[in-house]
């Protein structure tokens, strides 16, 4: 698969606790070109691209070797445009608030406004996260609607990849850009299924399950 960019895949280091600015530009030049990169979490590094990037959602489903019918993941910097994108009521609403920031994916009822391709078919559901990780939250500042997102696992392994030099020599050929802020937490999250009125644990990960 070609890369979206003709340039070399770019990699960029910052300040995990206080990212320059000026360095998150770059990252931001890259994705408002319709490019992939990868970027830190507390659960490991993760893959994104902008939302109406439809050939940065075809590299992310061709490194993870995902189909169509496994949900990707919103990142988003916090809940304040939740309602734009997931179907939410007064108990979902509470019990994301009270878990995020945090180290959980929760598969949610997609609203209209996610793009039909980023959503499961059938159940017509998207992921959602809000990471704690200051680097990306930095970077998400940037933007006025999420990134979209995939944890960097890829396929074979159980666990998301945490080194960023690792990822520049293993997907630098592919990635348009890598962010490097910092080690991060090697355990994925804990997905939750919240499409109806109780929570669902699907896999358990970093991130206590209470029902």
């Amino acid at each position: 698969m070609n890369k979206i960019l003709s340039n070399p895949c770019v990699y960029i280091s910052v300040h995990p606790e206080n990212p320059q600015k000026r360095l998150l530009e770059q990252v931001v030049k890259v994705l408002n070109k319709g490019g992939v990169i990868a970027y830190p979490t507390e659960s490991g590094y993760a893959l994104g691209c902008l939302l109406d990037s439809k050939k940065g959602v075809d590299i992310i489903r061709f490194i993870r070797k995902l189909d169509d019918k496994h949900d990707l993941t919103l990142m988003c910097r916090d809940l304040s445009n939740l309602s734009e994108y997931a179907k939410v009521g007064n108990t979902q609403f509470r019990y994301l608030k009270s878990h995020l920031p945090g180290p959980y994916t929760f598969i949610l009822p997609a609203s209209r406004e996610v793009p039909k391709r980023l959503q499961s078919p059938k159940r017509k559901t998207i992921g959602l996260r809000v990471t704690p990780n200051i680097v990306t939250n930095e970077l998400l500042a940037f933007f006025d609607k999420p990134l979209m997102s995939a944890s960097l696992i890829l396929p074979g392994e159980e666990h998301p990849m945490t080194d960023a030099w690792s990822i520049q020599e293993t997907l630098g050929h592919i990635l348009d850009a890598v962010l490097d802020g910092g080690y991060s937490g090697f355990e994925p999250t804990t997905v939750i299924d919240f499409t109806e009125d109780e929570p669902v644990l699907v896999r358990q990960g970093q991130g206590e399950f209470l029902n």
